[in-house]
């Protein structure tokens, strides 16, 4: 059990940043529509996706660090960080670290966003809904424990779910007329702002 430590603590880490991620990708979705739970104070519901966002990137953190460690494996710091260059499976593991370039920048231009003009963090934080699939690919490809039924089933329904709550931003959007003026942002609006909101 101890020779395998590393190898579940990589397992666990990877299903759990994906987890979080997918926690933090729906939520954002969630603030930028009008399903957005009542009576939540947007400072609340801003704090938790930046919370969810950060830890998921913690366990990825997690994920790569035992996978370095883990003695079966034998992966170096050019498997983790080069597209391609693993030996196990260099495809497979390309989408996860693609994946992980993704994260960080999100990450850190959230983290710098007061520095950024808005018009480019929102461009930018918008990579969150690739990032989660190119993490999903990562996951089912990749994953040891990916085609047992509960992941899958986790995979499809958070899928779905993201699918559709894009298709009611966008299709929201649309709708919004031309001449009706943008709503203004405010310094705890996490993606776009919230459909149907009013001066």
């Amino acid at each position: 059990m101890s020779s395998q430590l590393w190898w579940y603590c990589a397992r666990a880490g990877g299903i759990v940043a994906w987890g979080l991620l997918s926690a933090s990708v729906l939520w954002g979705l969630v603030m930028s529509t009008k399903v957005k739970p009542p009576k939540i104070r947007p400072a609340w519901m801003f704090d938790l996706h930046r919370f969810l966002g950060g830890l998921a990137t913690v366990f990825t953190g997690v994920h790569i660090g035992s996978i370095l460690l883990d003695s079966y494996t034998h992966f170096g710091l050019a498997e983790v960080l080069v597209p391609f260059a693993s030996a196990w499976h260099p495809d497979r593991v390309a989408w996860g670290i693609v994946a992980l370039y993704v994260l960080l920048t999100v990450e850190l231009t959230s983290l710098a966003r007061r520095y950024l003009p808005n018009k480019i963090w929102r461009r930018i934080h918008v990579a969150s809904l690739p990032l989660y699939g190119l993490a999903t690919i990562h996951f089912l490809l990749a994953g040891t424990d990916a085609h047992d039924t509960l992941p899958l089933l986790m995979m499809f329904v958070v899928t779905a779910a993201v699918v559709g709550l894009t298709i009611v931003r966008i299709s929201a959007l649309r709708k919004r007329p031309m001449s009706t003026p943008r709503p203004p942002t405010t310094p705890i609006d996490p993606l776009l702002e919230p459909v149907g909101a009013s001066r």
